[in-house]
């Protein structure tokens, strides 16, 4: 065979060697396209100069010219060198970077250690064991052991660094929990806690399937198929193939399968159906969600977790797998709720009449929670919003969809995101996510919106030390599909808290929206009102409803002197940062404009008192009632510490080189005599966590009476999260963070016990005085008022 092999080889290269040019070809090619090239580009560069009339944009040309000669030579030079290179160490590199690639979660830095140790280690090792080390030359013995010196300390430092579950990070203080005890907790049992209904559970689907028999011959209820091809793209090829040869369908009769658990009594119960990510197709994922189903089924709600396995990756998806098929994902929800609807329906069915079809909830988890999402747009759409021709007859009574870690633009319908109205929205995300690393389900909460006079809320809530698979039991902590241990998973919580957390949030979500039980609703703008069901950590929350009214959003205009509300105005006073832009996430950006506020005051130190002459201010001036503002009424923003330069001018192009050193020592250091004692308290400043940010609030009324309370009588502002999420980030000393908003909420007529001379249905300016945090930058967004319920 070998044989065979080799004569086939020869004769290959025998033929190509007829055609192949010979040197006066290969020249003549060469010359002809160095001279055309050049005169082209000389063309180019003298009808731009004397476009532009300027004669030193010629000689830039020129010198652009010059770089592209020198960048073929380097080329040229690093292509020799590597030819070099053995060829069997050369074949070894380019199969072990793809492999290593592969093993090692496309994490470089692990790469290039991984390639530089066993090269090291495989050298010197393979010269000791082949007995050549005393014929070496004093120089080569040097390296050799230097080799394996380096190699055996970088495998043993690798494997010390492999073993633990990660390291801990910087402590931060919890900026909510520094006055955590002035807040009582709900007055209710736990939404956590089991309910009273006996639950059970049972199974729905084809009836056919192929690996699992809860869906095949021990399903208790047969469903018919759906087609799907109209929302799906590219169930073809081997991967394909291999998709229907696996499941034993194709996109034209996919299975309506769920797990069920259900409240043993009367009815009607609310409905509430959850569907998972994308993960390994062959690793199901739908029964990682029974932690919740048994909780919501005691309390009196009917839960399915919706399998859509077959919509989900495969190692033969190398050829090109499905595309942009979130679409599908959320259509195969409606199609899931089309069978509830018949069910409520048939009297043969046991969920006749046990379904309350005016209150349906949607959760999803990963590419399942921007599902939701589609679902919900798919619902109330006359047809398929890329296919008018295909007609659609949904329009179910979905009240709710709750997004466990989303992302955010895997399908985009018509080329534009997901926009919704009047619908309860909640997204649930974890700082220590490695799989969905930025917090995508917020782009989502800024394209919800209510009409006037509904009872629609949406929220944000985000956990520090939750990750991305232990929402799912089946997932657990290792969210890359990786080796678990080269995620820095230490400052994970543990899986039972992440769980309690959505079982907490969940469910008073779910018992608010689909039960109308209002007793948990003051949990989604506080989370210290759960500290008694709540695991231990930081919690950050955004809250708006339909009540509220807006004097800044920040997204009507560019001008930072106006507001949102009628002829309000907006000024400041001795800030070192202002401006207004579109706020930015890890992933793109968040969908709303917001305005960043920075302040500076060189010679002070935390705690002291800030001169009133120096103050930075940033006041809101409002001319009209607003009719809206009652004791009843809610003064609210949202807002994040942003940690760019509170002091940008003494840097850059605002600094006079010639004088930037006198500058700098007269401004920014202290007398060099004092130098070791002052590094000694940098080093202590760069051990101990910085306190939260902290400022004051000023009310004037149309009467000039005033009130005045510090930001703190909510909660001081939550210092910016900063994570490492793998191992890799400790050697690189590189922390990863993005702007998280918490909503901040002061009732007026607690803010009134203040001046119970102050009317607060005539406010006509407020002003944020930062006037106790030594230096700092904020970004604002949202201010306004709401209704208390």
């Amino acid at each position: 065979m070998i044989r065979l092999f080799k004569k086939f080889k020869r004769w290959i290269y025998a033929k190509l060697d007829k055609i192949t040019p010979g040197k006066t070809a290969i020249k003549g090619a060469s010359i002809a396209l160095l001279i055309s090239s050049i005169i082209l580009f000389l063309l180019f560069a003298l009808s731009s100069t004397l476009e532009a009339g300027d004669p030193w944009l010629f000689i830039f040309f020129i010198g652009f010219a010059g770089l592209f000669v020198v960048s073929a030579y380097i080329s040229l030079w690093v292509i020799k060198k590597f030819n070099h290179i053995p060829k069997r160490y050369k074949i070894a590199v380019l199969i072990a970077i793809p492999l290593f690639l592969s093993a090692l979660a496309f994490e470089g830095l692990y790469i290039i250690t991984a390639i530089i140790i066993t090269s090291l280690l495989g050298a010197s090792i393979a010269i000791i064991l082949k007995g050549t080390f005393r014929k070496l030359t004093t120089p080569k013995k040097v390296v050799t052991i230097l080799g394996f010196i380096l190699g055996l300390g970088g495998f043993i430092s690798a494997i010390i660094a492999y073993i633990p579950t990660g390291f801990e990070m910087k402590p931060i203080i919890n900026a909510a929990a520094v006055n955590t005890a002035t807040i009582k907790n709900i007055t209710a049992p736990s939404p956590a806690k089991k309910g009273t209904y006996p639950v059970k559970t049972l199974t729905y689907g084809s009836g056919k399937d192929h690996h699992r028999p809860e869906f095949g011959e021990n399903v208790t209820i047969k469903t018919d198929s759906v087609n799907g091809v109209p929302f799906l793209d590219n169930w073809e090829g081997f991967s394909g193939w291999y998709r229907e040869q696996f499941w034993g369908f194709n996109a034209k009769s996919l299975p309506v399968n769920g797990y069920v658990w259900y409240p043993e009594g009367e009815g009607p119960f609310p409905l509430a159906l959850v569907v998972h990510g994308n993960h390994m197709m062959q690793d199901f994922s739908d029964t990682g969600y029974g932690y919740l189903g048994e909780l919501l089924a005691s309390r009196g709600i009917i839960f399915a977790s919706v399998d859509e396995n077959f919509f989900n990756s495969s190692w033969s998806d190398i050829t090109g797998g499905l595309d942009e098929e979130n679409d599908a994902r959320g259509w195969m929800l409606l199609e899931h709720l089309r069978v509830w609807q018949m069910w409520n329906t048939d009297k043969e069915n046991i969920f006749y009449n046990k379904i309350d079809t005016t209150k349906l909830a949607l959760l999803g988890h990963s590419r399942g929670g921007e599902a939701v999402a589609h679902a919900a747009l798919l619902n109330k759409m006359p047809s398929y919003y890329d296919d008018a021709t295909i007609p659609l007859d949904y329009d179910y009574d979905i009240q709710s969809i709750v997004a466990i870690a989303p992302v955010d633009g895997q399908y985009e319908p018509g080329n534009a995101r997901t926009t919704l109205k009047d619908i309860n929205y909640l997204v649930l995300h974890g700082a220590q996510d490695a799989d969905v690393s930025s917090y995508a389900g917020s782009k989502q909460y800024e394209r919800i919106t209510f009409s006037d006079s509904t009872h629609y809320f949406k929220s944000g809530i985000y956990i520090q030390g939750a990750n991305h698979g232990q929402f799912n039991t089946s997932w657990g902590d290792n969210d890359v599909g990786s080796f678990t241990k080269l995620l820095n998973n230490k400052p994970l919580l543990p899986a039972e808290d992440q769980r309690k957390i959505a079982q907490v949030y969940i469910s008073a979500f779910l018992e608010t929206t689909l039960k109308d039980n209002t007793t948990y609703k003051s949990l989604f703008t506080d989370a210290r009102k759960g500290k008694d069901w709540l695991p231990e950590t930081i919690y950050l929350n955004q809250y708006e409803d339909a009540s509220f009214e807006a004097i800044a959003s920040f997204d009507e205009d560019f001008n930072v002197h106006t507001a949102t509300a009628g002829s309000s105005t907006i000024a400041s006073e001795h800030v070192s940062v202002w401006r207004e832009q579109e706020i930015k996430l890890k992933w793109g950006e968040k969908g709303s404009r917001a305005s960043y506020i920075g302040w500076h005051y060189d010679d002070l130190e935390e705690g002291e008192i800030v001169p009133d002459s120096i103050q930075a201010k940033y006041i809101i001036h409002i001319p009209d009632t607003l009719k809206t503002i009652d004791s009843t009424s809610i003064f609210m923003f949202s807002m994040a510490e942003s940690t760019e330069s509170s002091n940008p001018k003494t840097s850059g192009k605002w600094v006079n080189k010639e004088n930037e050193t006198n500058e700098i020592a007269e401004n920014n250091t202290s007398d060099k005599e004092g130098n070791e004692d002052e590094s000694e308290k940098d080093e202590n400043k760069k051990d101990k966590p910085k306190e939260p940010i902290n400022f004051s609030i000023k009310m004037t009324d149309a009467s000039g009476e005033i009130v005045h309370f510090p930001l703190s009588h909510f909660s001081a502002l939550q210092r910016e999260l900063k994570v490492r999420i793998w191992k890799s980030q400790f050697l690189k000393d590189e922390d990863s963070s993005e702007n998280i908003f918490q909503t901040f909420s002061y009732s007026l007529s607690d803010i009134q016990t203040f001046n119970p001379f102050f009317n607060i249905t005539t406010i006509r300016k407020i002003a944020f005085i930062f006037d106790k945090t030594p230096k700092g930058v904020v970004v604002i967004d949202d201010i306004g008022f709401m209704k208390q319920e």
